[in-house]
Order: structure tokens, then sequence, then C-alpha cells
């Protein structure tokens, strides 16, 4: 076995009927035709807005949906044929809450799921108190889940998804609605399980964190990958343009507009703040573009403008915004 995940032509179609009277079937394709594989002990991100196709993958590689067409085999199991040798060997998490006993605590929870788990006792002993200080909860054990913090709940989630020591992990945003210091907290975690050659696949529509984190990216748009490659590589995308930003105080639609239709623009993004608006324009011109930028902008009472070079969140954003030519461009 060469390979931890391998994955060829995955596709998942949901089917719907929409109407009253007339009712309609609606097909949505989730996933369309993924490949790719995935190493052992490879921390792998799948990167891309909610809505990509990301928990639909990790699903079907958990075994919890069955995919439309096409194969993944973890381990070298077959997730349709194989399931039932697949679901020992792996662990999951998704984002959120749910899945934990608020009423009990930290170690009786991992004691409840550890005999569900039906995990040697003489096991439990030892594995519990070490997972319980993996995750910095150890000082917290014997305290009820209903008054921890969310990031501890994640925390803990972790712990439970590692007590059958799982080969192979599948971490779905993790990190997502948790504030800085927990999130960063949860990255550490993922970071000891990597560096412990644990083999993950990470998903997260935080392009910091898969820079931080993955040795290579999956980038998924529409339920297709759009790039693979490790974080460097993608970066490299973005190697001919330079970023301006414009923080302006009022942004119509039309002005926006106009500055979509500017020939030298690559890409443009707006990031919604207080008071302000923050415009991220990507262009080959850098600097030079300023002047007829701010000819466009004006009445917009610009705040502050600034040139930076681009990062792998500006390659992000100029994948998911022109998929086809960037991976023409790729090919």
């Amino acid at each position: 076995m060469n390979n931890a995940i391998l994955i060829s032509n995955l596709r998942r179609v949901y089917k719907s009927y929409i109407g009253v009277f007339r009712r309609k079937l609606k097909e949505v394709t989730a996933v369309e035709g993924i490949s790719f594989e995935v190493e052992p002990g490879e921390l792998f991100g799948i990167l891309g807005p909610n809505g990509a196709g990301k928990t639909t993958t990790v699903k079907m590689l958990t075994t919890l949906l069955i995919p439309t067409s096409g194969t993944a085999t973890i381990l070298g199991y077959d997730v349709v044929k194989q399931a039932d040798a697949i679901r020992p060997r792996i662990g999951f998490i998704f984002g959120g809450e749910r899945g934990l006993y608020w009423r009990l605590s930290g170690m009786d929870n991992l004691k409840y799921f550890s005999s569900l788990y039906q995990i040697d006792p003489a096991i439990q002993k030892k594995r519990i108190p070490y997972l319980l200080e993996l995750v910095g909860l150890a000082d917290r054990a014997n305290e009820k889940v209903e008054g921890y913090s969310r990031g501890m709940k994640q925390r803990l989630h972790i712990a439970r998804t590692l007590l059958n020591d799982p080969e192979v992990m599948f971490l779905d945003e993790p990190s997502i609605g948790l504030d800085p210091v927990a999130a960063r907290d949860i990255r550490q975690v993922v970071r000891d399980l990597r560096d412990q050659k644990k083999t993950i696949l990470l998903t997260t529509h935080y392009m910091f964190e898969a820079d931080e984190l993955c040795r290579r990216i999956a980038v998924i748009n529409h339920g297709k990958i759009v790039a693979l490659d490790t974080p460097a590589h993608l970066k490299r995308i973005v190697q001919d343009l330079a970023v301006v930003e414009l923080e302006v105080k009022t942004l119509s639609p039309q002005t926006l507009a106009r500055l979509k239709q500017l020939p030298f623009v690559d890409a443009i993004t707006v990031e919604e703040r207080e008071q302000t608006s923050l415009v991220v324009v990507q262009t080959a011109r850098g600097s030079e573009a300023v002047p007829d930028l701010l000819a466009q902008l004006n009445g917009a009472a610009i705040q502050k403008v600034s040139v930076r070079e681009p990062t792998l969140e500006d390659a992000y954003v100029r994948l998911v915004e022109n998929a086809d030519e960037t991976k023409a461009n790729l090919n």
C-alpha cells in the first residue's frame, strides 16, 4: 500500500424534488469527478469556500455518504465495499459542538466513548490521561463539559477522535467559529499530530491555516479541484501580481463594477469592516495602478492605500475567481 487515501473521479449528486403540485426533480452536483492521493504520514489540505464540496468529500471518505460514482480507498480498503474494515481505523471531526455529553466531565466523556469503541480498560487507563494532556485539558478533566468554552469542546472532540489511535484522521474545519486564541490552540494540537506522523486530511477555508499546516493543498471550487500543489508552489500562481489595498468609507455597487472592468485588474475582493470597506485588487501593474484606481474611487472617501506582495490567500482568490483559466495555465 503506497497511499493512505486514494480517490479517483469521485462524484456525489444530491437529488431533491421542488414544487408542490407540479413537482420537479432537481439535481445538485456537490462533488464532480475529483481525484487525489494522500501519502502515509502526510497532512493534506482541502481548501475552498463554503459550499465548495469539502464536507461532502469527507463524508464519502469516512463512509457516511455513498459516492454517486468514482472510487475511493482508505488504507487500501474500498469506502463502499469494505466500510466495516475502514471505520475502526479512522477518526473524524466535523466543526461544531455536537457529539459530546455536556452533563458529563471531559474524563467521563472519554471513558464512555472508549467503552463504545471496545477499548481494553487497561489501555483506557493509560490512553485517556495521555490524550487529555495532549489537547491541553488535563487540568479541566473532571469538570462538566457544559462549562467548557467552545475551543475546549473542540479539543475534547480531538481527544475523542484519537481514542482508538486511528491510522487516518479527517478534520473538517476544526477551527471554524472559534476565537483567535482557541483556533491557535487547535492548530497547535494538529501540528503536534502532524509531527507524530499521523495521516491527516484537513478541510478549511482559512488560507493562512492551510499554509501553516499542510504539506500539499487541493483547492476545490464548485465541486472541482482547480489546483493541487504545495503552498509554496501555489503562491507562484500570483508571482506576476502585486496587491493594492484600498480602504474606503463608502463603496457603491456602481463603483465596484467600474473597478472590475478595468483592463489591468486581475481579481478583486471586498472585505466589509465596521465603518469602512477594504478593496483588495490584484494587478500586474502594482503601484502604477494606484492613480487609475483612485480615479475610479472619486468621492469614495479613501482612508488608506497600500501595496504589498501576494500571499496564499491571494493565490486562492485568483484560483476561485478565474478557475477555468488558471487550471488551463497550470496544465
